[in-house]
């Protein structure tokens, strides 16, 4: 599915139109609204559990699943209609060189969908926890005018068919207001499908089988900039959390509040378990991660099945395991990624990292751009914000890797390679437009407040130096 993304006045976004792609990098100056974008796709992301051909695709195949199932505890009556759904199903279903679209499901299903799509609270609440506001209209662009209206829509397509669309809107100090629109046209099983379906039991395990391959639930993850000092103080986060729940007077304390993407990484963290949904290819992105650029192991360890988990290094060579405390900053930097990849993310799901060059030497920030690629070869889509030009050139060396494999010849053995159109970089401005900063072949992905700030460094060098071989030279000639 591809998602597009249009936004106007929202925080320090005068406007933007995206659309994600498995690599999506945001650059720009700081207090752009890169993050703010990024926390932007996140709330969408769990809102919508993905960005899926059909919005909350689970609710399709439980309906004919508990429905049928327990349909003996219904009046007789609604048996039958429920009978009848199903028996109009079959009849479209095997009806030959007709596609199944989204206006043959039962029309209770899709006044569900569309109702929920157009829900007027659940989004705006979202957003509100995503960024830790009390209200919505504290989002509406902090430069400029404060009366503007904010928009933020979002349209999933699958090739040149648009399967749904979502609008938020919000007008000074009003509620927002929420618009959506499901495809009825929208095809949900082409026509080709030669499958034949006798009974009623079929649509059940049809439409089980379609969320379990086509319509999955894609799970998203946020690390935050201040990923590295959390992990650093997490005995201490741990601590504080255990006196929170003894008897004390809770209303004398004056406390803040986390972000919706602070409080769900902290959640990771602290009760960390691995689900067992990565892949071997995206464990094998983790191995490489620990090789290649930490040198050691990352371990978790629990002092009882219900305590708080413990994340630890051993190094290669050490013969003892450290604290994140007492390990370098690279390391409580990279280990939150480590562990998702070890046992929780997986194909499919969406993770944003913000800076992933913090604290990294830049050699091992372009490594840390093939560990980046790696995960989008192995199925997992990745948004990046980032201020680090090593980075970006490495991802222009990997897409240019990709283009000699679009020829048939390659420059290594290595599988780490981009495809330009797997990639979609986008600059961010003060009081400006998001644009979008194609590759090119020659220079890359080169920002140009980067190529200002390459440029005026050289002048300024080459000014010193003059300055200074001229003085060298007038103390030359007044010493004679």
């Amino acid at each position: 599915m591809d998602a597009y993304i249009k936004i106007k006045n929202f925080g320090p976004i005068e406007k933007a139109e995206i659309d994600l792609r498995p690599l999506t990098v945001f650059v720009g100056e700081s207090n752009t609204g890169k993050t703010y974008l990024a926390a932007l796709i996140y709330a969408l992301h769990k809102h919508f559990e993905g960005v899926p051909q059909l919005p909350w695709a689970a609710s399709t195949a439980s309906y004919f699943t508990l429905d049928y199932r327990s349909r003996d505890r219904y009046p007789q009556s609604q048996q039958k209609v429920l009978e009848q759904e199903m028996l109009e199903i079959l009849e479209k279903l095997n009806a030959s060189g007709r596609p199944f679209k989204f206006s043959d499901l039962p029309q209770k299903m899709c006044d569900m969908l569309e109702y929920r799509l157009t829900d007027q609270e659940n989004f705006p609440d979202e957003l509100k926890r995503c960024f830790d506001f009390e209200n919505v209209s504290k989002l509406i662009r902090f430069a400029g005018n404060r009366s503007n209206e904010m928009k933020v829509a979002l349209s999933v397509r699958d090739g040149d068919q648009t399967c749904w669309n979502f609008e938020t809107r919000v007008a000074g100090s009003a509620d927002p207001t929420i618009t959506g629109h499901i495809n009825p046209d929208m095809i949900l099983l082409d026509a080709k499908r030669e499958t034949e379906f006798h009974e009623i039991s079929d649509v059940e395990r049809l439409f089980r089988t379609l969320h379990a391959c086509r319509w999955r639930r894609s799970d998203s993850y946020y690390l935050p900039a201040a990923r590295s000092g959390i992990m650093q103080s997490l005995g201490v986060i741990k601590l504080s959390l255990i006196k929170r729940t003894t008897r004390i007077d809770l209303d004398r304390l004056e406390t803040s509040t986390f972000s919706g993407m602070i409080a769900d990484f902290l959640e990771w963290v602290i009760s960390y378990t691995e689900i067992g949904t990565s892949s071997s290819s995206i464990r094998r992105v983790a191995e490489q991660l620990e090789t290649e650029l930490l040198e050691g192991r990352i371990e978790v360890k629990r002092s009882t099945p219900e305590a708080y988990s413990e994340f630890l290094y051993r190094p290669d060579q050490g013969k003892e395991t450290l604290r994140m405390s007492h390990a370098s900053a690279m390391v409580s930097e990279l280990t939150p990624l480590v562990y998702l990849l070890q046992g929780i993310i997986g194909p499919g799901d969406l993770i944003i990292i913000e800076e992933p060059e913090s604290h990294l030497h830049p050699g091992a920030q372009t490594k840390i751009a093939q560990t980046l690629v790696r995960l989008v070869r192995a199925g997992v889509r990745v948004l990046i914000t980032t201020h680090s030009n090593y980075l970006l050139q490495q991802i222009g060396n990997l897409i240019r890797e990709g283009e000699l494999q679009k020829l048939g010849e390659s420059t290594s053995e290595s599988a780490d390679y981009l495809k330009k159109e797997e990639v979609g970089a986008w600059q961010f401005y003060k009081n400006k437009p998001v644009t979008e900063l194609p590759f090119d072949l020659i220079e890359g992905i080169e920002p140009e407040d980067h190529l200002d700030i390459a440029e005026d460094l050289y002048n300024e060098s080459a000014g010193l130096q003059n300055r200074i071989e001229q003085t060298k030279e007038e103390d030359a000639v007044e010493s004679e």
